[in-house]
């Protein structure tokens, strides 16, 4: 079809800003389902994307080497947790350094410290060696700079509200909200709780913010697995307007470096720092969608399949003749994935390009599907749009007024196959599901 251009589109392109919030030393399965964790299970998880198979690169303790692996896809031989004084490094090769010399701003929000020189020893609750940006010498030498760009935690509300964040941002909460340790004559004797507590009062500030609405990302993972020791796997969630969401989850195999290729990807900066040369990027986690020219246009109009979508998401598509100025043609609600559209102003170009979004959930299906009887009359069906940690009950009844709950569980996933065991003794059965609160 002449002057149509489609192409495919990872999520990771349309994001202009990130966060990223690093918490310690938990093994994913210590996390996921823990009654320890309330907001990360019952608010985030069905809200988010997130890996189950995210590691810290193999071997690699305690925590300091893997925050400099976050910020350069190597440990450059440091497997201590000394100060800068002891481990500063005389390398440029490392991510905020590119985002300075291709013109994109950066920030570390720290908890605890002052902001009026550069923070390179401990000082409870914060350490040094969770921050990764002054063991670098071309930034903690250069006092202004550093102080600059290495800000106190509480300057990030503010921030936020009058939406001044810079486009890549560092958190780093203080060892007793990170999960590395429990707070001093704390009544709370948890270190996931605490930090549960912390993402709880401080993830609805960056949800609200116009930062992340307009094309923003978070990204929260842990350091390391428990006790300085395991590898994991280890905790990898993101939301974003971009992202897949709603409980989406997957197996794929990602390390730090894995995270470091993404957030080059996301701002268009190279060469690859180390490992993530070779590391998958996190783009599953994210809506990836597909342009393709159909056939059945006419009278000059141009038609193209959608695929990739995710359910209950609004789709924006778009249309440009110049690559720079882009006007949306339709907005919808998808509820399938994939959908077929015509451009009935096709005809007053002779060039045309195209491109689709998809925003956050309007609004997530919950259903019973894919029915299937057996051969010994047992009934099997699939329950999907389940939002992850709550309860879902199942009921069936053969008249439509009296109805009989045989099944309530709590899932961690979106969808679940759950089957009837006693249907084999109705001629005629009908069921419902349900979710509590």
């Amino acid at each position: 079809m002449s002057g149509l251009n489609c192409a495919g589109a990872s999520g990771l392109d349309g994001i202009k800003t990130v966060f990223i919030i690093l918490m310690e030393n938990h093994d994913w399965s210590t996390i996921e389902g823990s009654t320890n964790c309330p907001y990360i299970n019952t608010h985030l998880l069905p809200k988010a994307s997130h890996a189950r198979q995210y590691y810290n690169p193999p071997g690699l303790h305690p925590s300091e080497p893997n925050y400099l692996w976050l910020e350069a896809g190597t440990n450059f031989g440091i497997l201590n947790d000394n100060p800068p004084s002891i481990n500063h490094l005389k390398s440029t090769n490392h991510l905020v350094t590119l985002l300075k010399n291709a013109g994109i701003s950066w920030r570390a929000y720290e908890e605890n410290i002052t902001g009026t020189y550069p923070p390179l020893t401990n000082a409870y609750p914060y350490a040094v060696r969770h921050n990764p940006f002054v063991f670098f010498d071309d930034v903690a030498t250069n006092v202004a700079y550093c102080t600059n760009h290495v800000r106190p935690y509480t300057e990030l509300a503010g921030d936020l509200l009058n939406n001044t964040v810079a486009r890549y941002n560092f958190i780093t909460p203080n060892v007793t909200n990170d999960m590395h340790q429990l707070a001093t004559n704390s009544a709370i004797g948890s270190t996931r709780i605490l930090g549960d507590h912390w993402l709880a009062r401080e993830i609805p500030k960056l949800l609200a913010s116009q930062a992340y609405n307009d094309d923003g990302a978070i990204f929260i993972t842990w350091d390391e697995g428990s006790n300085d020791i395991s590898d994991g796997p280890i905790g990898m969630i993101v939301l974003s307007p971009h992202a897949k969401g709603g409980g989406y989850t997957n197996a794929i195999h990602y390390t730090h470096s894995s995270t470091l290729r993404t957030l080059q990807n996301i701002f268009g900066v190279r060469p690859y720092l180390g490992d993530a040369a070779k590391a998958t990027d996190l783009s599953d986690l994210f809506i990836n969608l597909t342009l393709t020219a159909a056939p059945g246009g006419t009278n000059g109009q141009f038609q193209v399949v959608l695929a990739g979508l995710s359910l209950g998401k609004r789709t924006v598509i778009q249309s440009s003749t110049n690559l720079w100025n882009w006007n949306s043609l339709r907005t919808n609600v998808a509820l399938s994935d994939t959908m077929t559209f015509s451009d009935d102003w096709a005809s007053d170009s002779n060039q045309r390009y195209y491109r689709a979004i998809q925003l956050a959930d309007a609004f997530v299906p919950f259903a019973l599907s894919s029915p299937q009887r057996s051969p010994l009359g047992q009934f099997r069906f699939t329950l999907s749009g389940v939002t992850p940690g709550r309860t879902n009950v199942i009921q069936a009844s053969t008249n439509l007024l009296d109805w009989t709950g045989i099944n309530t569980n709590v899932v961690f996933t979106n969808r679940f196959t759950f089957t009837d065991s006693g249907a084999s003794n109705s001629d005629v059965r009908h069921y419902r599901a349900l979710q509590l609160p």
